[in-house]
């Protein structure tokens, strides 16, 4: 079962949004690929979980010199290492884009989709084992704060 590549469309909005609105700045796509997330060490990635009619899973990875920016940025601090307020901001930026894109998607009677509470991934020891059949689109961005990656997989119910 693929995943269709107007699923991610609403997503990629909500990634806009969170940057025109929130972080008052702009933030431009480049072109979708295929990939699954992939450990690095210098990022910090942020997943959220979605059920019901959709199941899957969003990410956000980051270089820490964009995190930092970002949280910087929405918070109006100077923090210079990836600590607990970092974190507790990239959780909440990934559960705005996922909320953003969950309302979009949602709708036209279909039943809502749930999300689960954000994690977030920072340093090398993690690693993040995936069903090996899922099809993860992968959609990089770059911004004046630095440049990130969005990615996701789901199946829809309704795929036929």
């Amino acid at each position: 079962m693929g995943m269709k590549i107007e699923y991610v469309n609403p997503f990629i909005e909500s990634t806009y949004d969170l940057f025109s609105t929130m972080l008052e700045c702009k933030a431009v796509r480049g072109d979708i690929g295929v990939g699954a997330p992939k450990a690095n060490p210098r990022d910090v990635m942020a997943l959220i979980g979605l059920s019901g009619m959709a199941r899957g899973m969003v990410t956000l990875s980051f270089p820490v010199e964009t995190a930092l920016n970002m949280v910087n940025r929405l918070l109006s601090t100077e923090i210079s290492t990836v600590d607990d307020t970092v974190s507790d901001a990239i959780a909440e930026m990934v559960n705005i884009v996922a909320g953003g894109a969950k309302s979009k998607l949602s709708g036209h009677d279909r039943p809502p989709i749930d999300l689960s509470l954000p994690t977030v991934l920072r340093g090398n020891s993690f690693n993040v084992d995936y069903p090996s059949g899922s099809v993860w689109l992968e959609v990089p961005f770059d911004s004046d704060l630095g440049s990130f990656t969005l990615r996701v997989t789901f199946d829809m119910d309704d795929d036929k």
